[in-house]
């Protein structure tokens, strides 16, 4: 093991489980409650609707995949707020479902080495509206990926189980094929 300077902070092995993560760092654990997200699962309607394709997005710093998401918003409800991550982060707009889908945990990171456990609650949006112009242009690349391969790219176990159960919910019996 190598020695650490003293007051430093472990740097965290983002490769690792979550718990083993929250080890390597266990004041963490006892610091406070989990700090609170919103996300959109961002999906559109491929091969003349019979298939869905899921976006996904990659982090601006570590550039692994990820789903828009960010902090609550002031004045904001939940869902608003994740709708309004998906347009600042990849530019789409559309159809928001204003329950959670299901939510994930994982650790953030901050730029000063602190480190946080996050919960992130999921809301559906259809995509019905792509712009090329949006405030994080050309800090991410965004795919348009099957659920499963979504599920593929993602780090997050709980957010990869959200991905390959994903259905659309919601949709009224005569619009489903």
């Amino acid at each position: 093991m190598t020695p650490r300077k003293k007051g430093r902070k472990p740097r965290l092995d983002k490769s690792q489980p979550l718990l083993r993560q929250l080890a390597a760092v266990p004041d963490t654990l006892f610091a406070g409650a989990f700090r609170q997200q919103y996300g959109a699962l961002c999906f559109r309607h491929g091969n003349a609707g019979s298939e869905v394709e899921i976006l996904v997005i990659t982090s601006r710093e570590s550039a692994r995949w990820v789903i828009p998401k960010g902090w609550p918003m002031k004045g904001k409800k939940p869902f608003e707020a994740a709708a309004i991550e998906a347009w600042e982060e990849a530019g789409v707009r559309g159809l928001v479902k204003k329950k959670p889908v299901g939510r994930y945990t994982y650790l953030k990171e901050f730029d000063n080495g602190d480190v946080a456990p996050c919960i992130v609650d999921m809301f559906q949006l259809e995509v019905t509206e792509i712009s090329g112009d949006f405030k994080e242009r050309g800090q991410r690349i965004l795919e348009w990926v099957s659920p499963d391969e979504a599920a593929r790219r993602v780090r997050e176990i709980e957010l990869k189980s959200l991905l390959v159960q994903f259905e659309v919910r919601g949709r009224k019996k005569r619009d489903r094929g």
